[in-house]
């Protein structure tokens, strides 16, 4: 069974008051660090907790070194998951303002620690919520403690380096989510270097997503992903963005599609171009 799972708004609200049950808000800007806990503040899902991607769902940056959002340190994000409520049989929802890519990460996270059943994104996210005029609160939920013990799976992440060796390999299938203009170099809002990894393809996260803001069909998910391997395989698929997020966003629309997880490579373009020796691509390929 697929690891990426989706429950529409009415769904959700069905289930809000059952035991069990922890819905996570995943709400953040990049260009506005504060900007998830405001909005949390101002309104949520009953019940929610808020899961903030730099403090929360990231570790420290080492400048120079790693790329924008680090993978946090296991142990410690066990324990955040385990000050939300979340024991190991939970079902766990996630969701931010509608595209899933932050709520993505946080689910990318959970399986990389072991939680692979009952976890759901939030199909359209909060504007589908607010579409569907299901009500919001902004009391917090009380405290709550929950068991989850989670341990990172190594499989589920590559390093630079053996990236890196990768390359000239003719199966490899690189994933790029970010947006076609940043792919090919052409702009650069975020990272001090343009471009993208040698050999990449461009797979846009948001092509993922119908003009309602949902994710497409698994039929169209599955043609669009079939299209990018080509006859490569898929145990030699690897995803990055820009800094290991909106790749998760991938990674979940393949597993709708009913691809097994790929890994993830974490560090991203942000901590690819750390170091000048690695190679550095613009335009299509």
């Amino acid at each position: 069974m697929s690891l990426a799972r989706l429950l529409d708004p009415a769904a959700l609200q069905t289930r809000l008051q059952r035991p069990g049950w922890i819905v996570l808000d995943c709400r953040f800007a990049l260009d506005d660090p504060a900007y998830g806990a405001r909005v949390y503040a101002e309104g949520h899902i009953p019940g929610a907790r808020f899961a903030d991607l730099e403090r929360d769902l990231s570790g420290p940056v080492r400048p120079g070194v790693s790329g924008r959002h680090p993978l946090p340190d296991p142990d410690v994000l066990s324990q955040r998951l385990r000050d939300w409520g979340i024991d190991p049989d939970s079902e766990v929802v996630l969701y931010d303002d509608g595209p899933g890519a932050f709520a993505a990460r946080a689910w990318w996270l959970l399986a990389w620690l072991g939680k692979r059943d009952g976890v759901y994104l939030l199909d359209g996210g909060l504007k589908a919520w607010r579409d569907a005029g299901l009500p919001l609160e902004t009391a917090c939920p009380p405290p709550a403690m929950g068991t989850f013990q989670g341990q990172a799976d190594a499989r589920l992440v590559i390093e630079a380096a053996d990236l890196g060796r990768r390359l000239e390999n003719p199966e490899l299938t690189l994933l790029d989510a970010r947006a076609l203009p940043r792919f090919r170099g052409e702009v650069e809002p975020i990272d001090p270097v343009a471009g993208h990894i040698p050999g990449a393809r461009c797979a846009a996260f948001t092509d993922n997503l119908g003009a309602d803001g949902r994710f497409l069909p698994t039929e169209a998910l599955r043609e669009r992903f079939e299209a990018l391997l080509e006859d490569r395989p898929v145990e030699e698929l690897v995803a990055y963005c820009g800094s290991g997020v909106t790749a998760c966003h991938n990674l979940f629309a393949l597993g709708l599609a009913g691809y097994p997880l790929a890994p993830l490579y974490a560090g991203s373009w942000s901590e690819w171009i750390t170091d000048p020796r690695r190679p550095v691509a613009k335009g299509d390929r």
